[in-house]
């Protein structure tokens, strides 16, 4: 028995007719596939089919002898593949995770770095908030992350950016026509906050409101510049959030430059000090070149 007699046979059953089978599904003569046909029902030593003028019926026999068929044929097909997949290896992987939103900005000038690069491995990319893409750096599940300068033991970080942050209000708030905001000014409003989550971006926002002398109590706190912005507009609140957020506002929400000396917070390369991948090595030797590359487009 050969896997070319199962495929006939399948071919046959599914159609339920010698002719369709023959010139649509095998491209070959009826009377030729007839045969083979007959020769798979002399090997099994029963009847698969019944004909008729309406077409072919499987029988009992061939109902069953259907089933292992199909299995028979894509186990072959399993076969074909995983060898052909050992015969020419899988590209190398590198993983790359963006703290959400930021890779709206920087993935495109990472892809100009690694350009010669990309032929030759295979790019993954995934968005996350800080703490999670630290821990995926940690475990070895990315190779570079960008992100905060999270404490986390066995990574390095590089800075590649120092993102201002800046008041995001709704577009018809008491402040919206205002150039600037004083932090002052904030006093009494609704104040989106910050949860435990995102630990750097709140201890430097707190630590600004500190020097300030400005106390605001949080009505709400947030995980995200997402839930940020939506808290902003649905609620009537102020956030202050890092610039980048400014990518993702809608027509309701505008944003503010902070009055005087307004805060930044670092964007930093995470990698792990033990990862040995060529591609990051690459990737580490031109952050200048990234950094350059970025200023440029701000600039513009």
């Amino acid at each position: 028995m050969e896997l070319r007699h199962l495929r006939y046979f399948v071919a046959v059953a599914e159609e339920g007719s010698l002719s369709v089978a023959a010139e649509r599904r095998l491209h070959t003569a009826q009377p030729s596939l007839s045969r083979q046909i007959r020769d798979l029902e002399d090997e099994v030593g029963v009847p698969l089919l019944t004909r008729s003028a309406r077409g072919v019926e499987l029988t009992a026999a061939g109902r069953v002898f259907l089933d292992h068929a199909r299995l028979a044929l894509g186990q072959a097909d399993a076969a074909l593949e995983a060898a052909r997949r050992a015969a020419k290896p899988q590209k190398p992987t590198f993983s790359i995770g963006f703290q959400t939103g930021v890779e709206v900005d920087w993935l495109p000038h990472v892809t100009r770095i690694l350009r010669d690069e990309l032929p030759n491995i295979e790019v993954r990319v995934l968005s996350q908030l800080s703490p999670q893409l630290a821990e995926d750096l940690q475990r070895g599940k990315l190779d570079l992350g960008f992100l905060r300068r999270e404490p986390r033991p066995d990574l390095e970080y590089r800075t590649v950016a120092k993102e201002r942050l800046v008041v995001i209000l709704p577009s018809d708030h008491r402040l919206a026509a205002r150039k600037t905001i004083d932090p002052h000014d904030l006093v009494g409003e609704t104040y989106i906050g910050f949860s435990d989550v995102p630990h750097v971006l709140r201890a430097i926002v707190n630590r600004y409101l500190r020097k300030c002398g400005v106390a605001l109590k949080p009505a709400h706190e947030i995980d995200h510049f997402g839930m940020g912005i939506s808290l902003v507009a649905s609620t009537g609140g102020v956030a202050i959030l890092p610039a980048y957020a400014e990518n993702f506002l809608t027509s309701s929400v505008i944003s503010r430059p902070l009055k005087g000396g307004a805060p930044t917070i670092d964007l930093v390369v995470g990698y792990h000090r033990e990862n040995t991948s060529p591609v990051l090595k690459v990737f580490l030797s031109r952050v200048d070149d990234l950094i350059a590359r970025h200023t440029a487009t701000e600039s513009g």
